[in-house]
């Protein structure tokens, strides 16, 4: 559920309020996902935009309904994630597809550990 635009600024309470989550994950996610990080105005309060309201419900999507781990959504936000891949395999519980994913990490950086 996108909010619409009604402004071009948010604080960090509105939100929490908006995607139904803790300001202090809010502000913890800012150190583990290079891609959020809401400018601070001249007081040092966060001024969130739309991009980064965005760019949080693709991480809470990733996080609690694909129930990823925090490295995995960080690969997939990266750009790194196979994820349509994953979501392909049909048949598959949505737990299953983690797992293979997570397979799938760990073998291509095994790849990467023989070639060199």
């Amino acid at each position: 559920m996108k909010p619409k635009i009604k402004k071009l600024y948010y604080s960090i309470g509105e939100v929490a309020k908006l995607t139904s989550l803790k300001a202090y994950v809010l502000r913890y996610w800012e150190t583990e996902f290079k891609q959020l990080n809401p400018p601070k105005n001249r007081a040092g309060n966060r001024t969130y935009r739309q991009k980064d309201i965005d760019i949080i419900l693709e991480i809470k999507d990733l996080l609690y309904k694909k129930k990823f781990t925090i490295d995995g959504a960080r690969h997939v936000l990266n750009g790194g994630g196979d994820d349509k891949h994953i979501e392909s395999a049909q048949g598959l519980s949505d737990k299953q597809k983690v797992i293979f994913g997570k397979i799938r990490e760990d073998l291509k950086a095994i790849l990467e550990i023989i070639r060199t």
